[in-house]
């Protein structure tokens, strides 16, 4: 199977090996658009692409038979949020042969002369535009590619919710083609009219004050909506260094209460994931809502009690227990599920509960640690500190054996 990126510029955009591949194929797989851009260069079978497209690409495949040559036509480069990638992790690579051509990131850095290792890439094509929050900082450049004609005003409105009115947006539209068009404006004040639903959007991020979240666990507390159930700003940056989150890995945050801890173990990476398991229905919506805001809308929230809740999830590389931490079998049920290697923590402020993590840490080792932080406050004409609770926290790597 070949496959072949195409641009807005069709046919004449193709190299030699490229046009020849179409020309000679029985069955050509793309969308309407893509096809019609080589009408009248080849005698091939048109078949669309299926829908849902990873679900049906292999029943299509399968029935075209194994003697037939089969082209599909994919934007720009396949390999790149592209359809080559998809067809490679079905059938393997040794039997996808890719031909690609320039993507749409480098054509718009070619136009507006950035450097393409120099900005950061959201797609809003099947996936929650709200990732934009965590990549868009003050003097950074961004690169939305667009899942159609409104994700350009889309991108504004997020944009200045977040404090960056200021930054400067281009909409660059059927790039390389003969209908190529650029659009300038600022986010605060984009009032363009939707144009080609083909168009990917530049940022240059700006803003008049101090509007970056940042990037190290230990978000200001101000951030999150809550009901009070939330683990403080200095003690949710201890807890997220002793999880030690990686590229890939699997939290479960146990007791979501505001969802701090699966966001920011989430905010650590773009390929992270998280699972958030929390009774109350109403802190159920309030974590959703946060993570939308916070930027990572991909946070699996379940509503329920662990350990029952539990039942089902992938096994986890880590875990954060905050609350429900006296639940019968909890622990225990916590390690078992971890992989070895994995991480727990478990932090509390009640005496109940800082004993059995004593009992825990006795059985299972690890380290105990107490966190006590306090904040200037005035008395009086004066100024004293104010401690908050101390929280007592328990941190294990589970064993490849668990003691009996």
């Amino acid at each position: 199977m070949v496959v072949v990126g195409i641009g807005a510029d069709g046919w004449a955009g193709l190299a030699d090996r490229a046009r020849a591949a179409v020309s000679g194929a029985d069955v050509l797989v793309g969308s309407p658009r893509q096809t019609d851009l080589v009408v009248g260069h080849h005698r091939a079978r048109v078949e669309p692409l299926p829908v849902p497209l990873r679900e049906g690409l292999r029943p299509l495949l399968d029935g075209l038979g194994d003697d037939v040559r089969v082209v599909v036509l994919a934007s720009g480069d396949p390999m790149h949020h592209g359809i080559g990638r998809t067809l490679a992790e079905l059938l393997g690579p040794d039997r996808v042969d890719v031909i690609g051509a320039p993507s749409s990131l480098s054509l718009a850095c070619a136009r507006l002369g950035w450097g393409l290792e120099d900005v950061d890439v959201v797609s809003a094509v099947g996936r929650p535009l709200e990732r934009l929050a965590v990549v868009a900082h003050p003097g950074r450049r961004v690169l939305v590619l667009s899942r159609d004609a409104l994700t350009p005003k889309a991108v504004a409105t997020l944009l200045t919710e977040h404090g960056l009115g200021d930054s400067l947006l281009w909409v660059l539209s059927d790039l390389g083609g003969p209908a190529e068009r650029v659009v300038e404006g600022v986010a605060a004040s984009w009032d363009a009219d939707p144009g080609s639903p083909l168009n990917i959007v530049a940022v240059q991020c700006l803003s008049s004050y101090d509007s970056s979240v940042g990037l190290v666990p230990g978000l200001a507390d101000e951030l999150y909506e809550t009901d009070g159930q939330l683990t403080k700003q200095h003690v949710r940056a201890a807890t997220l260094a002793a999880l030690r989150p990686a590229p890939g890995e699997l939290l479960w945050d146990i007791g979501g209460g505001s969802g701090s801890i699966g966001i920011e173990w989430l905010r650590a990476h773009p390929t992270c994931r998280a699972v958030t398991v929390e009774p109350r229905p109403d802190r159920v919506k309030r974590i959703r809502r946060n993570a939308e805001r916070l930027g990572v809308p991909g946070l699996q929230v379940v509503e329920g009690l662990a350990p029952g809740a539990l039942a089902g999830l992938s096994r986890p590389d880590a875990v954060f227990v905050g609350g429900g931490l006296t639940a019968d079998g909890l622990v225990p049920a916590v390690l078992d599920a971890l992989r070895p290697g994995g991480r727990l923590v478990a932090n509390t402020v009640t005496l109940d509960s800082e004993a059995l993590l004593f009992t825990m840490f006795r059985r299972y080792g690890g380290s105990l640690t107490r966190l006590e932080v306090s904040h200037a406050d005035a008395v009086g004409g004066f100024t004293s500190w104010s401690p908050a609770r101390p929280v007592t926290q328990w941190s294990v790597v589970r064993p490849e054996e668990l003691p009996a």
